[in-house]
């Protein structure tokens, strides 16, 4: 049984920061992409960070971007999402998600997804 566990959820006052850990299990990850996604009430889940298994192999969309880390932890199975500078529009649910990789490449979208957490909410209020 493949699990990923998010954590670190909360709520938190706009620019503010909260770090969300993401530990899987089942079987190692080494050779896998894994990523972030949230989605907000009443709007599509949207990427918000990947991570090849090649450091330096990421991927942000511009609303995010230089504000959010995401990095991993290969021995311990387990990617976390610094969130630095935060914004009400940053209010979601946030996932975790991996799935095999041949290379170091990562994925955005979320159909080439295939190993899902539950989500862990983040609030951000002014």
């Amino acid at each position: 049984q493949v699990q990923l566990i998010e954590s670190g959820g909360g709520s938190v006052q706009a620019g503010g920061s909260l770090r969300l850990s993401c530990v899987t299990s089942g079987r190692t990850f080494g050779t896998h992409t894994l990523a972030w996604f949230r989605q907000a009430a009443g709007k599509e889940r949207e990427i918000v960070a990947a991570s090849g298994w090649q450091p330096g192999s990421t991927y942000y969309p511009e609303s995010v971007r230089g504000r959010f880390t995401i990095s991993r932890d290969k021995a311990a199975n387990a990617v976390y999402l610094q969130m630095n500078s935060l914004k009400s529009e940053d209010t979601a649910i946030y996932y975790c998600a991996a799935r095999h990789t041949v290379n170091s490449e990562y994925y955005i979208g979320e159909n080439e997804y295939y190993y899902w957490g539950q989500g862990t909410q983040v609030t951000v209020f002014t």
